[in-house]
């Protein structure tokens, strides 16, 4: 792999296929994914269906010039609206990144407000304002140390009149922290976005599609934002992704003389794929299987951390969950992780917060998940 610009860790294996929650490398090792690739695949990886899909768009037509709409496109902008739940209207992209960059520069259009608010530990996208997010442009607001009692006074120090939406990220995910920011923090923050005349995005990139135990996490909290960002499982793998907003909001900004053009916009087979995943996920009822399988893994997790005190804490919402580690001289999430993977399973850590975090395909098996358990205790267990 000596070719490959290493932007992180690179891991010396091969992987050669996939089925389901597993991969192969080239020595014929079957390992478990519990990271779903980058939290992608929420149907498995190589899902027969959607390779038929591919197949059969690919016969078609792949790729057309943004003038040119193609009924697959219509199609899928109505399942998308459809699991959301509102009337209006969508455009079809290539990354998580494009999309919630879109939303939030389509909010500073139509208010002509440059302030976005945001919380501070959300990853929004990897380039763009809303990768930067600096100051110049954005409200960052840490809610860890906030509580009844202080929270009321923080917000009041905002200047909503000068804000033209907030940028919601429901879980700390893209930071990997796994933690789920107040319910009655996030419907303050909601009403006074819109009395002050904001509006409301949701990224839903790595929480939408079935990931917290629902389609979106934004209904963990009883609201209905105004537009809303989805990428990595809504392709299963395949890099669409997808920006879908009210239609009150979707006429204001084509009012504005909107112009916008990329090269993927729209195309075919990113949104043949799209509904295809949405349309899986209705028949083989994968919402409700998640959130079961996903309350079974957290039980198994905090069995662990009752058992381990090295674990700090275990928590997780859907298949979305984390273990967070102490600190300790001699072991680390990382450490977990590189053991982990002599083992055979894949999971995901981060230095900063000593977690590992699992994100499986909704489609993961208990016992894949006490295969995990059982592999973690023996790494938890002390040496002697």
């Amino acid at each position: 792999m000596g070719h490959i610009l290493q932007c992180h860790e690179i891991i010396q294996s091969n992987f050669i296929r996939g089925e389901n929650c597993y991969l192969y490398d080239d020595q014929g090792q079957k390992y478990i994914d519990f990271e779903s690739g980058i939290w992608c695949t929420a149907l498995g990886h190589n899902h027969p269906r959607i390779i038929q899909v591919i197949q059969d768009q690919c016969q078609a037509i792949m790729h057309l010039g943004t003038r040119y709409p193609n009924q697959k496109v219509e199609d899928a902008a109505k399942a998308v609206l459809g699991i959301i739940g509102f009337e209006g209207k969508c455009v079809f992209l290539s990354s998580g990144s494009e999309a919630v960059e879109f939303g939030s520069q389509a909010i500073r259009r139509v208010t002509g407000k440059k302030f976005l608010l945001t919380f501070a530990n959300s990853y929004l996208s990897a380039f763009g304002s809303a990768g930067r997010k600096n100051p110049e442009e954005w409200y960052l607001l840490d809610w860890k140390n906030l509580n009844e009692k202080n929270y009321q006074a923080s917000l009041d120090s905002i200047p909503f009149d000068q804000i033209g939406g907030f940028v919601f990220e429901p879980g700390g995910s893209g930071s990997a922290f796994v933690k789920f920011p107040p319910e009655h923090l996030v419907k303050d923050i909601f009403q006074r976005i819109k009395q002050s005349g904001g509006w409301i995005a949701a990224n839903e990139v790595t929480t939408g599609m079935g990931r917290t135990g629902k389609w979106f996490g934004f209904q963990h909290y009883d609201i209905l934002p105004d537009i809303v960002s989805i990428g990595k499982g809504l392709g299963n793998g395949y890099p669409v992704s997808a920006v879908a907003m009210r239609s009150e909001f979707a006429q204001l900004l084509e009012d504005s003389d909107l112009h916008y053009a990329q090269s993927h916009q729209n195309d075919p087979l990113g949104c043949a794929v799209a509904k295809e995943v949405i349309t899986i996920m209705r028949e083989e009822n994968l919402i409700n299987r998640g959130a079961e399988t996903g309350s079974y893994f957290l039980e198994c997790l905090k069995e662990l951390a009752s058992r381990f005190p090295i674990i700090r804490e275990a928590r997780g919402r859907g298949m979305l969950l984390g273990l967070e580690f102490q600190s300790h001289p001699s072991f680390s999430a990382e450490s977990a992780f590189r053991e982990l993977y002599k083992n055979r399973i894949l999971a995901g850590y981060y230095p900063a917060g000593n977690i590992l975090r699992f994100d499986p395909a909704l489609t993961i098996e208990k016992e894949n998940i006490q295969n995990l358990s059982n592999v973690l205790e023996n790494i938890l267990k002390p040496k002697t």
